[in-house]
């Protein structure tokens, strides 16, 4: 939790002295003539302001007069929504997601489908491991429209699939995450029990059941629509500003499922099953000492990424009165590109930790080289040749 308590200050910390939200004061075309930096002039106790309706936040807001194309937005969720916070430290957050998760899970993925015998735990790790490389494609676009301001170039159908392959790819790695814990608690806890269980077969239908799950959660969400023009910009906007109607009794629900079923719950089987394997394992002693940090760290690093996001979002979507939890949407941005740098340490802690993975990745690299032979790596003689596939 204490990733939640630092990206807190972010939601509340800017521009709020309270928790009231104050609408903006337009014109019938929507207009007031300000600039598209979202700059907004001084209050006066003269200007009406309009009462706020009830809704649940994701930085909501409304059409404008006649147009169904702009969405207008309260003047402190507009500050928050093109602060530094989204255009300079997400897309940051991202991009370190992108440039170590990509080449690291690349690599173990390779390395897990050609050189490791496929065990059922070889078959779950190959999964995680392309799970968390499809979440790094995916951040390129958000990449780019957090680096220019908020403003999606790519169209309203690619808005959908980014946004409906984020969220799937994410989930899908939690509950790899979760099956990977049933899998190393049976081979621990049960493991003269365990053995006629443990097979291709429970490997493969957990899997298969985590891109299901994954898949239908993430799929209401692409079936909305979520490029909206920002009222007095030129910003367009993907996913992160949606009319209020649709909030209530769309997204609410959506967002609701995505949070439970797909983190919460998995998270908990998680945490259950690593419980009863450090358990396990303490009564072993010192030669367990390495088994048990790690385990340790798998557990700590799926709470601390995935936590804050899914735990912010709950409180976003579970009261919908403008009094409520303030604009938490603000935290929530920050804390979901947190949850995408889980796939960097997932290859670390399951794949690189390993001495043995860490001989076949040198093998499979040497191998590609241009020039080398297993004389070479093995000291034979110089005549000697053999085939990379033997080498597992």
């Amino acid at each position: 939790m204490w990733a939640l308590l630092l990206l807190w200050p972010l939601a509340l910390g800017f521009s709020l002295e309270s928790g009231t939200q104050i609408p903006s004061v337009y014109d019938e075309g929507g207009s007031t003539g300000e600039g598209d930096d979202g700059a907004l002039g001084p209050w006066t106790k003269s200007q009406m302001v309009t009462p706020c309706p009830p809704r649940p936040r994701s930085f909501p807001s409304w059409f404008c007069a006649n147009n169904s194309d702009t969405l207008e937005l309260w003047d402190n969720s507009r500050v928050l929504l093109l602060g530094w916070v989204p255009t300079r430290l997400v897309p940051a957050l991202y991009g370190l997601a992108l440039v170590v998760g990509l080449p690291t899970n690349s690599l173990a993925l390779w390395v897990l489908a050609t050189r490791v015998p496929r065990l059922p735990s070889t078959v779950l790790l190959m999964n995680l491991a392309a799970a968390d490389l499809l979440l790094a494609l995916t951040l390129p676009p958000r990449i780019v429209y957090h680096l220019r301001g908020q403003r999606w170039p790519f169209g309203e159908a690619a808005c959908r699939l980014d946004t409906t392959a984020l969220y799937g790819h994410m989930y899908c790695s939690v509950l790899l995450l979760a099956a990977i814990s049933l899998d190393r608690y049976l081979a621990v806890v049960h493991p003269l029990r365990s053995r006629a269980l443990r097979g291709q077969r429970l490997a493969t239908g957990l899997c298969a059941v985590a891109w299901l799950v994954a898949a239908i959660l993430a799929l209401p969400l692409g079936l909305q629509r979520q490029t909206f023009q920002l009222s007095r910009s030129d910003h367009v906007l993907c996913h992160d500003v949606l009319p209020m109607g649709t909030q209530a009794s769309y997204w609410r629900p959506t967002f609701l499922c995505l949070a439970v079923f797909g983190c919460l719950l998995p998270l908990l089987a998680m945490l259950l099953c690593c419980g009863a394997t450090l358990c396990s394992l303490a009564t072993g002693g010192r030669r367990y000492a390495h088994a048990l940090r790690l385990t340790a760290l798998v557990l700590a690093s799926a709470l601390a990424f995935f936590m804050p996001s899914n735990v912010l979002l709950l409180l976003h979507y579970s009261d919908p009165s403008p009094e409520a939890w303030g604009n938490l949407y603000a935290a929530y941005v920050p804390s979901l590109a947190l949850s995408t740098l889980n796939s960097c340490v997932d290859p670390f802690v399951y794949y690189y930790v390993s001495t043995e993975f860490r001989d076949k990745v040198r093998e499979g690299l040497l191998c590609r080289m241009p020039g080398s032979t297993s004389s070479s790596r093995e000291g034979g003689s110089p005549g000697t040749v053999v085939l990379c596939s033997s080498l597992v």
